[in-house]
Parts: structure tokens; C-alpha cells; sequence
């Protein structure tokens, strides 16, 4: 193991935590449920009729 200053101990240390931060974070991106309606295309101006009759089908 070389010698190195506590500089750049600390440097591998953050680096380290940094990239294990990373590595779950896109982990849990990449595998996180898509939460989406049974259709697709939204609509400019929904009406509260429709919401208050349809219900919600979370998929």
C-alpha cells in the first residue's frame, strides 16, 4: 500500500461514498415503479365529473 498524504485519504474516502451513493441511487431509479393511467394521453382540461366517476387504475 503506498504511502499517501490524509488529503488524499479523505479524497478516497468521499470518492468512495460518492460513488456507492451513485450506484444505488441509479439502481433505485432504474427499478422504481412508473405510476401510470390506463390511458396514456392526458387531457388539456379534466372535468370532475369524470374524475369523481372514474376511478383511479394505477398501474
Amino acid at each position: 500500500m503506498p504511502q499517501l498524504a490524509p488529503v488524499n485519504w479523505l479524497f478516497l474516502f468521499v470518492l468512495f461514498w460518492s460513488v456507492v451513493a451513485l450506484s444505488a441511487t441509479l439502481i433505485w431509479w432504474s427499478s422504481k415503479s412508473q405510476y401510470m393511467l390506463e390511458s396514456a394521453t392526458p387531457s388539456p382540461v379534466a372535468n370532475n365529473s369524470e374524475l369523481k366517476n372514474k376511478p383511479w387504475n394505477w398501474y
